[in-house]
């Protein structure tokens, strides 16, 4: 009982492996690719819950303290500041959590402030405007009311936005209207 030439075992040759190969590799390029075509959006989603969740924390802390918090965004970034009532004027949040915070270059922030709604005055608000905050949270629970919103330069098809109506908290929706 011989082995006939016919049934005789075979390996793979050294083409056929490396087409399998191509093709491993093209697949795999292809679906990170595809994943990776959605990161600025997951960036997107997370810079906005991490403001998000800051505001919601400044929103607190001013109620606990009894301190009047505020926000100041421009087109760099944020920060927190802190109403001194002794000196009448608003400082950097000294509290870590709260430090300045970069956007990414390509996010861009639209915001929509209640222009008429109430302030606490200070007295730098003439002499140096970017120690104002474009949101306060104020010791009473209320906030501002606001609505910024969040996209990707050049690219609008998603829009992630943080609102409050200044009396029932800080909100955060994304463009299909769902709390993501």
């Amino acid at each position: 009982m011989g082995v006939s030439r016919g049934t005789a075992n075979r390996g793979f040759t050294l083409i056929e492996i490396l087409v399998v190969l191509i093709i491993v590799g093209l697949m795999a390029s292809l679906a990170v690719l595809t994943l990776g075509g959605n990161s600025r959006q997951r960036e997107l989603e997370n810079t906005v819950r991490e403001l998000y969740l800051l505001m919601q924390t400044a929103a607190d802390q001013a109620v606990l303290n009894n301190q009047e918090l505020g926000l100041a965004i421009d087109d760099d970034g944020y920060r927190f500041l802190a109403f001194e009532p002794l000196e009448r004027t608003w400082k950097a949040e000294p509290e870590r959590l709260f430090e300045a915070r970069p956007l990414p270059e390509w996010m861009v922030v639209t915001p929509y402030i209640e222009n008429d709604a109430p302030r606490l005055a200070s007295g730098d608000d003439d002499q140096n405007s970017k120690n104002r905050p474009d949101i306060v949270f104020f010791s009473s629970g209320e906030t501002t009311p606001f609505q910024l919103e969040f996209v990707a330069r050049g690219n609008t098809d998603r829009v992630e936005t943080i609102e409050s109506d200044g009396v029932s908290g800080v909100h955060w929706r994304d463009d299909e209207g769902k709390t993501p």
